[in-house]
This record gives structure tokens, C-alpha cells and sequence, in this order.
């Protein structure tokens, strides 16, 4: 969804480097993946094409937040007998 958000904190030897990938239009996600000790960080399309990915080494990242859009539950909205007509 528009809006998500990842922030990556990485170590940078004596200092520490603050990235951010978000999803900057609509219909676009972004996704996260651990692999062969490398962390990627995508923004994805609706049908899966990435458009652009951030990859960082496991060992040098500190801290991954995933900061998602909130979004409407279905649980939360009102039945048609509590709308006031």
C-alpha cells in the first residue's frame, strides 16, 4: 500500500546510517528478505515486478522497522444496521 515503510539502521564502522524504502505510489508494497546473510528490501508493483531494491549486509544491520500503512480491517467497519440514515 502507498505509504508503507522500511527503515534500516546499519552499522558504518564508527557511526550508524539510517536508509528508508517506501512505497510512493499506490498499489505498490514493499517486502523484506533474509538470504545467504544479505537483507533485501524491496518496493514491489501490484502483479510482483520490483522497482527498486536496497540490499544490506545481515551481519551490519542493526535494527530492520517495518513501518506499514494502517489499513481499514473489515472487522472494524460498521454492520448496515449501526449507520445512522
Amino acid at each position: 500500500m502507498k505509504g508503507d515503510r522500511v527503515e534500516i539502521v546499519v552499522d558504518a564502522g564508527d557511526t550508524t546510517r539510517t536508509y528508508e524504502v517506501v512505497a510512493g505510489r499506490a498499489g505498490r508494497r514493499v517486502e523484506t528478505a533474509v538470504r545467504r546473510g544479505v537483507v533485501e528490501v524491496s518496493e514491489v508493483t501490484r502483479n510482483g515486478s520490483v522497482v527498486r531494491t536496497a540490499r544490506f549486509m545481515a551481519a551490519r544491520v542493526l535494527a530492520l522497522v517495518e513501518q506499514p500503512v494502517p489499513r481499514e480491517d473489515a472487522s472494524e467497519r460498521p454492520l448496515r444496521e449501526d449507520l445512522k440514515v
